[in-house]
């Protein structure tokens, strides 16, 4: 055991820190297949010395997840959560070694910052609490998780259907940062994905007129839409305002700020599929759309999806074939949770941190519906899913110490601290 704290362990530690990431890294999990046995067996064998709780759960043998239990002085239970998959890459795009390469200080690899390096972060940061013979203030619990990358069920669903996720507040190690500016993400966007068939009549392409063309059709529709819902204000409550303007500023620079304020403002539509017709000279006879609405936490996507049905029935020769939606959720700005990661992370890292809602949404949206307060958070960079995507080894340290830190912040915040 080491008289230094867990706070000093990680800091004296950070070769250690280091080796592992680079240990994870080296192991391939992209997905597809996203194969993750022997990552989670490496971890294993990490954390075989240490007096934790380990256990693997798996519905598809090929992709595990492990989950880590550390007791501590309260019964409350404060989750980190991460995934170890990653999305594939191409070898020939990359200068450096897409299976791990240190250069100076920065750790290149896929994964690196999406999100290896955090669960590395994580994991130290554990063992850091049982070298300082430390018991923490809160029970901590630690997900790894497969199949993220693909929204597939194997991963975080699995664990959410087995009621193995018993904790009272989350953090998920997602990197939250861009072009120099840091951020805990308190707040993800509802979805409305549709799938609209249009039907016309065919005929040659050198008489149109005689024809009606579904592509035209379904394209007519999909500007009726953007008419309607695309240019209206959405009724966004008092409780999400605060992390609109959060977001605004946090986007702003790299993306303007009227750009970055119509996106929380206003729907946005993307029309990201367009598929009909069989030749150039025939006037196509069917067409189908696919279609991404996203809307601001907050609001109500049900009310917002009957008046896209509405709209469709109003348009010639169009119908939905399919739809699934989401409603966006958030953390209050000021809750405990969100306070006590913002505070840390500023405390370590000496900048502001932006509490500022994602723009799309993934694992943290499925936990706060099923009851788990849950934030994001990780220092790292933008180069999530890029060729040479990095890590500065200064933000993997910082981001363990954060974790660290943050079970006796949370606690004081939550009175979680007794029994």
């Amino acid at each position: 055991m080491s008289d230094a704290t867990p706070v000093e362990y990680v800091r004296e530690h950070r070769e250690e820190l280091v080796d592992l990431a680079l240990d994870l890294i080296e192991i391939d999990t992209s997905n597809p297949p996203g194969d993750t046995r022997e990552i989670v067996a490496a971890i294993e064998r990490f954390l075989d010395p240490l007096p934790v709780e380990v256990e693997r759960f798996a519905v598809d043998p090929a992709k595990p997840n492990l989950l880590v239990r550390v007791s501590g002085e309260s019964d409350r239970t404060l989750l980190y959560n991460g995934h170890l998959d990653t999305v594939p890459f191409d070898a020939d795009a990359w200068a450096y070694d897409p299976l791990g390469e240190r250069v100076d200080d920065r750790i290149y690899g896929r994964g690196a910052t999406d999100m290896k390096g955090a669960a590395a972060s994580m994991l130290v940061a554990i063992r850091a609490f049982a070298a300082a013979d430390a018991e923490p203030p809160v029970d901590l619990l630690v997900a790894l998780v497969s199949d993220e990358e693909v929204g597939g069920d194997a991963g975080l669903p699995a664990l959410l259907e087995a009621e193995r996720l018993d904790a009272d507040a989350c953090v998920i190690g997602e990197p939250t940062c861009e072009a120099g500016r840091n951020s805990v993400t308190i707040a993800d966007r509802g979805s409305i994905w549709l799938t609209l068939d249009a039907v016309g009549e065919g005929a040659h392409g050198s008489r149109p007129a005689l024809g009606v063309n579904a592509i035209d059709r379904l394209y007519a529709a999909v500007e009726t839409l953007r008419e309607r819902f695309g240019t209206r204000e959405l009724d966004i409550g008092a409780d999400v305002e605060p992390i609109v303007e959060e977001s605004v500023d946090y986007y702003g620079p790299s993306m303007g700020e009227d750009v970055a304020r119509d996106l929380f403002r206003y729907p946005s539509i993307n029309l990201g599929v367009l598929e009909g017709g069989d030749a150039i000279n025939s006037v196509p006879r069917s067409a189908r759309a696919e279609i991404d609405v996203r809307l601001t936490a907050g609001v109500p996507t049900p009310d917002v999806l009957s008046e896209i049905r509405s709209c469709v029935a109003d348009c010639d020769g169009i119908t939905i074939a399919d739809v699934s939606w989401s409603v966006g959720t958030a953390e209050e700005a000021d809750s405990p949770l969100v306070e006590a990661v913002a505070s840390t992370a500023a405390d370590v890292t000496g900048d502001r941190i932006f509490r500022r809602s994602a723009t799309g949404g993934g694992d943290a949206k499925s936990l706060r519906n099923a009851g788990v307060p849950t934030v994001e958070f990780a220092l790292g960079t933008d180069t999530v899913h890029a060729p040479d995507e990095y890590v500065p080894v200064d933000a993997l340290v910082d981001n363990a110490t954060v974790y660290a830190r943050l079970p006796a912040a949370w606690a004081t915040l939550t009175n979680g601290n007794s029994r």
